[in-house]
């Protein structure tokens, strides 16, 4: 499951600057100190889905992680923040029990 927060919602929407709709793709990137996934960490990208394993839309942009990504998201809730002090996002991965 992924839970994207209204304040990161909006970060995406200033953020990307396109008109909507758009997609934005969740996706591991082998680089950093991953949280969930030693050695990976969360990215995103603006691109059109290809198959789809899960996503959420909100007000015009669609959240999604494509099929073959959807290991680093098994068994996992991943919330979306905003972190006022930084200005910036930031993830957190909650096994499922």
């Amino acid at each position: 499951m992924i839970k994207i927060e209204n304040e990161a919602y909006h970060w995406f929407e200033t953020e990307f600057d396109v008109p909507k709709p758009f997609f934005v793709r969740l996706y591991p990137q082998y680089a950093g100190f991953g949280e969930k996934n030693k050695g990976y960490s969360l990215a995103f990208a603006l691109e059109q889905p290809n198959i789809v394993a899960t996503k959420q839309e909100m007000n015009g942009i669609t959240f999604y992680v494509e099929t073959n990504d959807a290991w680093f998201f098994d068994k996992t809730n991943v919330k979306i923040q905003f972190n006022d002090d930084k200005k910036e996002i930031f993830t957190t991965f909650l096994e499922e029990k």
